[in-house]
C-alpha cells in the first residue's frame, strides 16, 4: 500500500459523479485542494452506506478544513447517480470499476464472499495533497464511525 509521501500520478484518469452530473477527468481535476479519498466497495450495502452515511454527516465539517471529500467505488456512474439522490450526498462519487486508483495507491488485497476468493481495492482512505502527494493513510476504515478516524489522522498533518 501507498505511503506518506509518496505520490500518486495525478493524470490518472476517472469517471465522476458530483451533484447530479457525470464527468470524465483525471485525479488533478479532485485535487483542486487537498483531498480525503475513502475507497468503499459497492453502494446500497450495509457496511458501505455506514462509511457514507458517516461521511455525509460530517461532509461540511471536511470542507470547512479545506478538504475535498471523494468516494470511489467500483459503481457505474449511473449507480452512483442514482446514490447520491437516494443518500442526499454533496461530495464527489468515482466510479472506478478496474480498480485504477487502487492499483496507482497499491492496494490491490484478497478478499473473500460466500466462499468465493477474489481481489479487490482494500477498504482504505488516503488524505491526498493537490500535487498527489498522500499525506495520510488509514489502512482499514472503521465503517461506523469514519469520519472520527479522518478528524483524528487530519488533527495530526
Amino acid at each position: 500500500m501507498i505511503q506518506p509521501g509518496q505520490k500518486i500520478d495525478t493524470r490518472l484518469r476517472l469517471s465522476f459523479v458530483h451533484g447530479n452530473e457525470r464527468h470524465d477527468g483525471t485525479l488533478a481535476d479532485l485535487l483542486t485542494r487537498p483531498a480525503i479519498g475513502s475507497v468503499h466497495m459497492k453502494n446500497n450495502t450495509p457496511s458501505c452506506d455506514r462509511q457514507n452515511d458517516s461521511l455525509a454527516a460530517h461532509a461540511g465539517e471536511f470542507d470547512k478544513l479545506g478538504y475535498n471529500l471523494v468516494a470511489l467505488s467500483r459503481d457505474t456512474c449511473g449507480s452512483h447517480l442514482k446514490y447520491a439522490a437516494k443518500k442526499g450526498l454533496s461530495y464527489v462519487l468515482v466510479s472506478d470499476p478496474d480498480d485504477a486508483f487502487a492499483k496507482a495507491v497499491d492496494s490491490i488485497v484478497k478478499k473473500s464472499m460466500y466462499g468465493r476468493a477474489f481481489h479487490g481495492p482494500a477498504r482504505a482512505a488516503y488524505v491526498i495533497d493537490t500535487d498527489g502527494t498522500v499525506l495520510a493513510v488509514i489502512e482499514k476504515v472503521d465503517t461506523k464511525d469514519h469520519s472520527a478516524q479522518l478528524k483524528a489522522v487530519l488533527a495530526a498533518l
